[in-house]
């Protein structure tokens, strides 16, 4: 059920929170969303280079995957959330406007076992949950449409691509604060980001290895003021109905994993009750 709403973009101190920039100013599992991200590395045909690396790519679910130098977004909003890869695959949060709280994660922990709030002294932690800390990113999650400029196919061929709406789970720090200051301009003009159009492009970044990634570079236009259409609305609600059946899976995996772990306890007690009477018995 697609989740009603309406962005008024004439109040910005009630509509700071729904779209997710209300704490820039002060300092289900299935997705039918493209996913938007970096791609590294260069895609290789026979004799010749077919899709550079450093361009955007957006995957389409059961569909094709297209690349863009460059893009240009509509953010809609964003959300935050926490997220670390594992053997078992990726422990997830729960998405919230910020990160000032304990977020529920599908391992049936908390901050997919980060403790909570600053941690004042990093090095006197035990080794492994410092390395815990470290592998466990903050991720910044943006909703909007996305325009690719002279879109391409995996081949490399030229596609005609409509603005497409789109999730971006940004977890690279540098990404995650190069649009964190774009969306704190916005918020210090009580600008709301659907209101302006961002454009995007990459800049390289290299290794001590040799290798090399890329991290956004964006560019507010704060000349083009936008205005949300009955379409636009829309697209709204369906974005927070798509943040509501995501949190609603996670939590419903965290409820799942805490019964497990409570029967595991109770299997345990019972256990140790029984080498007791075993041990009694002998002596």
């Amino acid at each position: 059920m697609t989740q009603v709403t309406t962005i008024d973009t004439n109040n910005y101190a009630a509509m700071a929170k729904l779209t997710g920039i209300a704490s820039e100013g002060t300092g289900s599992k299935g997705s039918t969303l493209a996913r938007m991200r970096i791609n590294h590395s260069p895609i290789l045909g026979d004799e010749s280079i077919l899709v550079k690396g450093g361009t955007y790519k957006l995957d389409i679910p059961d569909g094709p995957t297209y690349y863009a130098p460059s893009i240009k977004i509509r953010a809609f909003l964003q959300r935050f959330m926490y997220k670390r890869w594992t053997s078992d695959g990726f422990v997830k949060t729960l998405m919230a406007d910020n990160l000032e709280l304990d977020l529920k994660d599908n391992f049936g922990g908390f901050n997919c076992g980060k403790p909570a709030g600053y941690v004042k002294d990093f090095k006197a932690l035990k080794p492994e949950l410092q390395e815990l800390i470290k592998q466990t990113k903050r991720v910044r999650a943006v909703f909007g449409t996305v325009e690719m400029s002279s879109p391409v196919d995996e081949k490399g061929k030229k596609v005609s691509l409509e603005p497409t709406p789109f999730i971006w789970e940004i977890d690279n720090r540098e990404a995650f604060d190069e649009l964190g200051n774009t969306f704190k301009q916005l918020a210090k003009m009580q600008r709301l980001p659907v209101q302006h159009p961002i454009t995007l492009n990459t800049d390289e970044r290299k290794l001590q290895t040799g290798g090399k990634y890329y991290v956004p570079v964006s560019s507010l236009d704060l000349t083009t003021t936008l205005e949300m259409d009955n379409a636009d609305q829309k697209l709204a609600g369906d974005f927070l109905s798509w943040i509501e059946n995501y949190n609603v899976y996670i939590a419903n995996a965290w409820d799942e994993k805490k019964q497990a772990q409570m029967m595991d306890e109770e299997d345990s007690d019972i256990v140790d009750d029984l080498v007791d009477i075993e041990v009694e018995e002998v002596a």
